[in-house]
């Protein structure tokens, strides 16, 4: 007996909330009128990642047509696609990324886009382990690093990186390896708790909130869901006026996500040594540019830039941190806490 064709869930309304129920805004091809409308509002498609400070980014890296580059993240391929264009045929790009999952889908997209294996070549591993790539490609005349995770993993539910959507308590780039952020609280104490969410998100409320999330596990309460999470956080936070609670709950809860992706991904540890490795993959004259999504990142790279360059490693580097125009901000609210820095190798 043949078997009965399994349709697809419609829409529930002209424009729904439901990540899986996005099928048009996961197909930019064939609905680039819908996907059009939804950047038109200041949002960002569902499965897509618009791309920041792409016109600062290409500004100071000024690639030139037979230059070879790097870019460390991935992502969706955004900013990759633009540096590719302006090789305009002669050159060559290699990208890095830790998400298998997405990778694929970016790697497939630029190829779609012309984009062949003479142009572009896609590792899937970390920005910490350059010094190994650079030993197959020789150095690097540019190099870009975006920090940020990208709209794609966030809006997914399955990824775990929303507290807004419910989901598995994940919050790992590569969902394959590793513990998820379920089971670091498992696995740490309530002190390391109270460091991690100060250390990594500066989070006001760190000590009530790791005094609630440890009396309930000990209690016997499984925190294996954003929603889980999320709902004690909002307990710990009950004794706030109730008109600043609401948006306090918001912060402290993204701070909180912050700190457990920083944490199960090791992102401090990943970026020491980074920037640690630049100087060393970069050709003379290499141009490197960083973008930034929060304080700890921002630091980091400062200080690595500046030694740098009292230490005569560079030659020239970003005085200020350099920012998205409001009107980018306008278009794309993600855009809005970046920070661009860059460097110049001596």
């Amino acid at each position: 007996m043949e078997e009965k064709r399994k349709r697809r869930v419609h829409y529930s309304g002209k424009y729904p909330k439901r990540f899986e129920e996005k099928y048009k805004e996961q197909n930019p091809e064939r609905y680039a009128e819908t996907v059009a409308h939804v950047i038109e509002k200041g949002s960002t498609p569902a499965g897509m990642h618009i791309s920041i400070m792409v016109d600062e980014i290409l500004d100071f890296l000024d690639i030139k047509p037979g230059q070879k580059g790097l870019d460390a993240t991935l992502g969706y391929g955004g900013h990759t696609s633009k540096m590719l264009e302006c090789l305009r045929g002669r050159g060559h790009i290699y990208g890095l990324d830790v998400d298998p999952i997405e990778s694929e889908k970016t790697v497939a997209r630029l190829r779609n886009k012309g984009f062949g294996e003479d142009l572009f070549s896609f590792r899937l591993m970390n920005f910490a382990d350059i010094d190994q790539l650079v030993e197959e490609t020789g150095r690097f005349d540019f190099i870009l690093a975006d920090l940020g995770v990208s709209s794609m993993q966030i809006d997914n539910p399955e990824r775990g990186f929303s507290y807004k959507v419910d989901g598995p308590l994940d919050l790992r780039m590569n969902p394959l390896t590793g513990d998820s952020a379920a089971d670091r609280l498992r696995q740490i104490s309530k002190e390391e708790f109270v460091g991690m969410l100060l250390e990594n998100a500066d989070e006001p409320y760190a000590r009530e909130i790791s005094d609630i999330v440890f009396r309930a596990m000990k209690k016997g309460k499984k925190i294996e869901t954003t929603r889980d999470l999320r709902e004690l956080i909002e307990q710990a936070l009950e004794f706030l006026p109730q008109k600043d609670r609401k948006e306090m709950v918001k912060k402290s809860c993204q701070r909180v996500f912050q700190a457990l992706r920083i944490d199960v991904n090791s992102e401090f540890e990943v970026l020491y040594s980074f920037l640690d490795k630049l100087p060393d993959v970069l050709a003379p004259g290499g141009k490197a540019a960083i973008l930034t999504f929060h304080s700890g990142e921002d630091r980091l790279v400062k200080k690595s830039f500046r030694e740098g360059l009292k230490a005569g490693i560079y030659k020239d580097i970003a005085r200020d941190v350099i920012r998205p125009t409001p009107e980018e901000c306008r278009r794309n609210g993600r855009a809005r806490s970046t920070k661009l820095r860059w460097a110049v190798r001596s």
